[in-house]
Parts: C-alpha cells; sequence; structure tokens
C-alpha cells in the first residue's frame, strides 16, 4: 500500500521546497522527493555559489586594481581559489541545512531519489529502494540544467558550462564567454575582478538582450574599461586546441576569427529537466522541451502542476518560488498571494543591475504615454564617497496619472534596492505618492528620490 498525502512536490529547489512547506503550513500532508541535495540548481550551483564567489572577488578586485580606496594601500596582495572555494561550500552547506530544517520543522517528510510520474496522483521514488506514493496533487519543479552547444569541441576539456566552472579551484589567467547574458555577464565579471583576459561573444547585437538596452550598452563600457573584449553579434563555430589552449572560432559577418584563452565557458542558457519524470504513456504536453501550464501552472494531466524552470515563464529562483505558492494557492481554492506578473531581474556585476516593470519602450508599445526619467548616481553622496562606477536609476511613470510602470538600475545595491520600485509598480503607487517617502542620507537608496523628485 502506498504512503497517501495531499501533495508530492518533485525537485527540491527554492520552488518546490517553498511550496512544500507552504502547503504543509496550509494543513497539506505534503512529501518532497529530491534526487540531489537539497536547495536544488539556485543553492547548490547557481544563484548562491556564483555570489559568494563574486563578493570574495570584489574584495580582491577593488584592492588589485588601479584605484583603490582613500587611503589604503595593500601589500603582497593575493588570492586562494581553493580557499575561495572551500568558504563557498561552507555558505551551501549551512544554507542547505537551513532548508532541511525548514522542511523538517513544517513536517514535510523528504525522500531521497528520483520522482517519476507515473499516472494522476501516482509518483514512483527511486532510490536505494523503489516505493510508490499517491497524493491528490502532483506539483514539478524540478527545475533546468546548462545547455551545451551540439559543436565541434564543445564537449572537450577545459570547456566548462556554470556547474564545472564553479568547482574549479585552479585560477586562470584567460577566459573565452560564450554567451552575454546574465550567468555569462557574472563570470566574466569574477574572472575580471581576479585579473584573468576575459573575452565574450554574444550572438544577438548587445548583452543583456532582454533588459533595458541602456543597461545592455553601459555593462558593455564598464566591461570593456575593466580590460575585457566584447564581440557582439557573432556566433560560436568550433572549438579548437591551440598549443595548450582552446580557440573559439566564430563567425562575425561572413568572416571568420578566433580567440585563444586556457578556458571556454559556455553559457547560452539552460533548458528545463524532465528526464525520467514521466513513466511511458504518460503524455505530458510540453513545448521547446518545458512543460506546458496554464495561469493556474495545470498541465494537461489531471491534478499534476509544474513550475519553475521545467515549465514556461522566465527562469529565476523567486519567480519559481512565487509560482509554487501560487499552485498551491490554486489547489486549496484559495486567491492567489503573488503578483507573477510584476517578476524583478537582477545582475550581480559590478556594479549591480536590476530592473522590474515595464521599459519606456515595452510601455510605448503597449500604447502608454509615459515619462521616462534618470538620475545619474555619479552624483550621488553615498556612491561618490564610495567611488561607485558610472550607473544610474531610471522610473518610467504613465504621462497623466503619475503611476509607476517601471524602473531599471545600475549601481551598487541596485539588487536590493529594487524591491522599493516593485512594491510601488505592483501597489499602483504614483510618483507623488512615493515622493512623499523620505529617505535616509547618505545612501544609494537616495537615487530613487532624486529620480522621481526629477519627473
Amino acid at each position: 500500500m502506498s504512503e497517501v498525502y495531499d501533495l508530492i512536490v518533485i525537485g527540491g529547489g527554492p520552488g518546490g521546497y517553498e511550496a512544500a512547506a507552504f502547503a504543509a503550513h496550509s494543513g497539506m500532508k505534503t512529501a518532497l522527493v529530491e534526487k540531489d541535495a537539497l536547495g536544488g540548481t539556485c543553492l547548490n550551483r547557481g544563484c548562491i555559489p556564483t555570489k559568494t564567489l563574486l563578493h570574495s572577488a570584489e574584495f580582491y578586485g577593488t584592492l588589485a586594481g588601479e584605484k583603490t580606496p582613500a587611503g589604503v594601500t595593500a601589500e603582497g596582495l593575493r588570492f586562494d581559489l581553493a580557499a575561495m572555494q572551500d568558504r563557498k561550500d561552507a555558505v551551501v552547506t549551512q544554507l542547505r541545512e537551513g532548508v532541511a530544517a525548514t522542511l523538517k520543522k513544517a513536517k514535510v517528510t523528504v525522500y531521497q531519489g528520483t520522482g517519476t510520474v507515473l499516472g494522476s496522483g501516482l509518483v514512483r521514488v527511486q532510490g536505494e529502494s523503489a516505493e510508490e506514493l499517491s497524493a491528490k496533487h502532483i506539483l514539478i519543479a524540478t527545475g533546468s540544467v546548462p545547455v551545451r552547444l551540439p559543436l565541434p569541441g564543445a564537449e572537450g576539456d577545459a570547456v566548462y558550462d556554470s556547474d564545472g566552472l564553479l568547482s574549479l579551484r585552479k585560477p586562470l589567467s584567460s577566459l573565452t564567454v560564450i554567451g552575454g547574458g546574465v550567468i555569462g555577464l557574472e563570470f566574466a565579471s569574477l574572472y575580471l575582478a581576479l585579473g584573468a583576459k576575459v573575452t565574450v561573444i554574444e550572438a544577438l547585437d548587445r548583452l543583456i538582450a532582454n533588459m533595458d538596452k541602456e543597461l545592455g550598452v553601459s555593462i558593455r563600457q564598464l566591461l570593456k574599461k575593466r580590460g575585457a573584449e566584447i564581440i557582439t553579434g557573432a556566433s560560436l563555430q568550433r572549438i579548437e586546441d591551440a598549443g595548450g589552449l582552446k580557440r573559439a572560432v566564430y563567425l562575425a559577418g561572413e568572416a571568420e576569427q578566433s580567440v585563444d584563452a586556457e578556458a571556454v565557458l559556455i553559457a547560452v542558457g539552460r533548458r528545463a529537466y524532465t528526464e525520467g519524470l514521466f513513466a511511458e504513456g504518460v503524455a505530458v504536453q510540453t513545448e521547446r522541451g518545458r512543460i506546458v501550464t496554464d495561469e493556474y501552472h495545470r498541465t494537461n494531466l489531471d491534478g499534476v502542476y509544474a513550475i519553475g524552470d521545467v515549465s514556461s515563464g522566465i527562469q529565476l529562483a523567486h519567480a519559481a518560488t512565487a509560482a509554487g505558492i501560487n499552485a498551491v494557492c490554486h489547489m486549496l481554492g484559495k486567491e492567489p498571494l503573488r503578483n507573477e506578473s510584476l517578476i524583478p531581474s537582477c545582475v550581480y556585476t559590478d556594479p549591480e543591475i536590476a530592473s522590474v516593470g515595464m521599459t519606456k519602450e515595452e510601455a510605448t508599445a503597449a500604447g502608454l504615454a509615459v515619462v521616462s526619467k534618470k538620475y545619474p548616481m555619479s552624483a550621488n553622496g553615498k556612491t561618490v564617497l564610495s567611488e561607485g562606477e558610472r550607473g544610474f536609476i531610471k522610473i518610467i511613470s504613465e504621462e497623466g496619472s503619475g503611476r509607476i510602470l517601471g524602473a531599471q538600475m545600475m549601481c551598487a545595491r541596485a539588487t536590493d534596492m529594487i524591491a522599493h520600485l516593485a512594491t510601488a509598480v505592483n501597489a499602483g503607487l504614483t510618483v507623488e505618492q512615493m515622493r512623499k517617502t523620505v529617505f535616509p542620507h547618505p545612501t544609494f537608496s537616495e537615487g530613487i528620490s532624486e529620480a522621481l523628485s526629477s519627473i
């Protein structure tokens, strides 16, 4: 007789474990199935480890750079990548233990093994032994894995995806990054800070092409200023060995060109992870490899939901968490708790990049008359005293009503401050209402106040 639950969650990443804990706190008997480590890609091979290494690299990069904080000098400066990796592993372990404690406190039963959907309401867990579980609802949250390019040499030595490069304990003197999106730029920033020669090759005509155009232009200028070579409008053709280095051969226009480096990072996106997820004969609807869902995150299989990277929508940890909570709300017959149409995007370069809501171009395309105002952070006191790089805060509002529609930032602490504007857009606040807020001085957040005052 199989164990019976109200909900079985397959996948222990942010979307899965947050949904499981929320369901259990809401009175549902809940199980979570995870084949690897709790925390998923975000905690173990993505957000947390990347930002931990970036944190260490920023310390080194600041002191090793041409411009050091006033009155501070450093002698015999060096970095130890192996020690940085050890600290990263310690951070991941600490947070992973926190996830386990959260699930235990919520009384979620955790199964270690691969979960396979046998049909509506039935899951087989294959771990040290096989067992079957049944539930009224199943929530799939198996996430994604890096895309590998089907090109000659792309599977060779010293050619990494983001998972592999995150575990590298030997410093690199040079790195070629294939892909100018979020993952590629964060690794480019990391290795630039550690003194490597970095080249970024992007197939589209600009970096972070899914964000405001000015953000891509500005980060390109800053990366070039720090010594990176940025090549856009170029497609990788193959990777070759070249005297102990890896040669990336790319097509720019009609001419083949190449760049040599000690290693190559393939960072061209992620694909949904569905291997072994459905038993033979279980026909779930997919599109381009991702599970198709409706606005409530229901699949075409009765009682089966899917959220996060494995399904449609933006591939971000906090988006998966919001989707998981809303999916559980639907199972409980409740209204959704999260506004999934408003998901902030963040890039942890130096300076940081963040965006929420509409860009000016998107608002105009939607037929809205808008006002777009930008405040240069070079005039912000906290930016000046901390010797921050060029940056800005841009706010998009509706002409007439003053309703805030979106915001884009490129400055220190942008990934923290974007929540102010996300709250404003979500609540339908106007510029006039936001102006009433008193921002503390001196802070980076004063830039928001200044941007509002300029409208």
